[in-house]
């Protein structure tokens, strides 16, 4: 690797001096704590959706893409944990993703970029996962009380108030137990999902293989590169930086441990669930492959208990998740509210924790209620906001950090990345977008049905 400058122009507030820093990213973590805050971020329930995305690829390029995603996300983030490690050995340590930007790239704007989409990013999966355990409690009743009177949004509510239960944990720091349970259910439905799959697979009752894509050409393209903006998206995090300022100092060479950590996880359950899904279901896979297992008509493909302990595990993890990717805006309420010379469970400090804390669940909760079609935008947020900033900013921060040669082999590389996934992110989103508009129709506000 090349050898980086060690002057620069952004010096970090100290941490004795920022609530923000001393109390949410308290620095006190090992290795293995930032291998389950980055797993919890990236191995959650969506891996349920790689079969869709492999619908609209099919094996030889469904197999293709989710291999390059892998390589090129962990190729990112290792990147980007040079540059931070960099800027530490420089004096200047960065613990928050928009000012590394602003720091290494030198630009005002950048750090309003930055959190404009981390925030939109955070806020949206927060969302999506207090919308998807609504749905989980919902499915559980369904099964119990075919003919019961309750909607989405009362399962909607009922997660809110245990979110904001968990929400008052105070430091990223203090997760790392409840990331390390979420580890291993993300490891427990896989492996229960990719179960039910062999069995409805081979059973009597198996649905008809068919793994032919669109019949037309523009069809197929824009499935395509939907595809391609839910496989990025599904590997995106976008809070490196954070989970990284969780290490205890000096933090240099143990992201690449946490890294190496996540990135076994991901092999398991990323490949498990999309070949086993997609083989069952092929061009007939939902967008959540449990739904496909427990369809609206006839019986369920797999053992009930099975796919009710999937559904279970699915729901625990989904508040680790909802709690993982708060932290951010948890961190900006903290340092705008806090005061760092008293102590984190003083009542100058706890009230408005609670009271702020509380109050962004609430919004988060009222928004899943009211738009259960909430993962068509997240497909849009997806396409914009993650492939910035896991696939084009590391490969920028690198570059300009290091400045390796013109002539260099990495610095080609990390520019073809740069292009390459600039398209995709353009095209990706255009997909979702035509997506969106197509399911317009569907929409409904409050609506006790979630829109695939």
């Amino acid at each position: 690797m090349a050898e980086a400058p060690t002057n620069g122009p952004f010096r970090d507030a100290r941490q004795d001096e920022d609530a923000g820093a001393a109390f949410v990213l308290e620095s006190k973590g090992k290795w293995w704590h930032a291998g389950f805050h980055l797993t919890t971020a990236i191995v959650g329930p969506t891996i349920l959706t790689l079969p869709y995305a492999f619908r609209g690829l099919g094996w030889g390029i469904g197999f293709l893409c989710l291999t390059v995603m892998g390589v090129v996300t962990f190729y990112s983030y290792y990147l980007m944990s040079l540059v931070l490690d960099h800027c530490e050995k420089a004096g200047r340590r960065h613990i928050r993703f928009r000012e590394l930007a602003a720091d290494v790239l030198g630009s005002g704007w950048m750090f309003y970029f930055v959190i404009f989409i981390q925030t939109a990013i955070n806020t949206g999966i927060s969302i999506g996962a207090i919308l998807l355990a609504g749905e989980c409690l919902q499915i559980m009743y369904s099964e119990l009380s075919p003919s019961g009177s309750l909607k989405l949004y009362h399962f909607i509510a009922m997660v809110t108030a245990v979110m904001i239960a968990l929400s008052q944990f105070p430091t990223f720091h203090s997760l790392r137990h409840i990331n390390l349970v979420s580890l291993l259910l993300s490891l427990g439905y896989t492996f229960l999902v990719v179960g039910a799959c062999i069995h409805a697979g081979t059973s009597e009752n198996a649905p008809p293989k068919d793994y032919s894509l669109e019949s037309t050409e523009s069809s197929r393209v824009f499935n395509a590169f939907t595809s391609i903006s839910i496989i990025a998206a599904i590997f995106g995090n976008g809070i490196l930086p954070e989970i990284q300022a969780t290490l205890a100092p000096p933090a240099t060479g143990k992201m690449l441990k946490g890294l190496l950590m996540c990135y076994t996880v991901i092999f398991f359950t990323f490949y498990s669930a999309a070949v086993s899904g997609y083989w069952v279901f092929g061009n007939k896979s939902n967008s959540n492959i449990l739904k496909s297992l427990m369809p609206d008509e006839g019986p369920s493909l797999a053992p009930v208990p099975v796919l009710g302990l999937a559904v279970i595990f699915v729901l625990l993890q989904l508040f680790a998740i909802g709690l993982v990717y708060s932290q951010v805006a948890y961190e900006i309420m903290e340092k705008q509210s806090a005061d760092v010379n008293q102590g984190i469970f003083s009542k100058r400090n706890l009230i408005p924790r609670i009271i702020l804390r509380s109050l962004y669940v609430i919004l988060c909760g009222f928004f899943a209620a009211m738009l259960p079609f909430f993962g068509d935008i997240n497909g849009v947020v997806g396409a914009i906001g993650f492939i910035p900033l896991d696939f084009i900013l590391p490969m920028l921060l690198y570059n300009m950090t290091f400045k390796p040669s013109k002539s260099s082999f990495i610095y080609w590389i990390n520019n073809s990345i740069i292009i390459v996934f600039t398209g995709a992110g353009l095209m990706g989103a255009f997909s979702s977008t035509r997506k969106l508009v197509l399911d317009a129709k569907e929409f409904k506000l409050f609506s006790s049905d979630v829109v695939d």
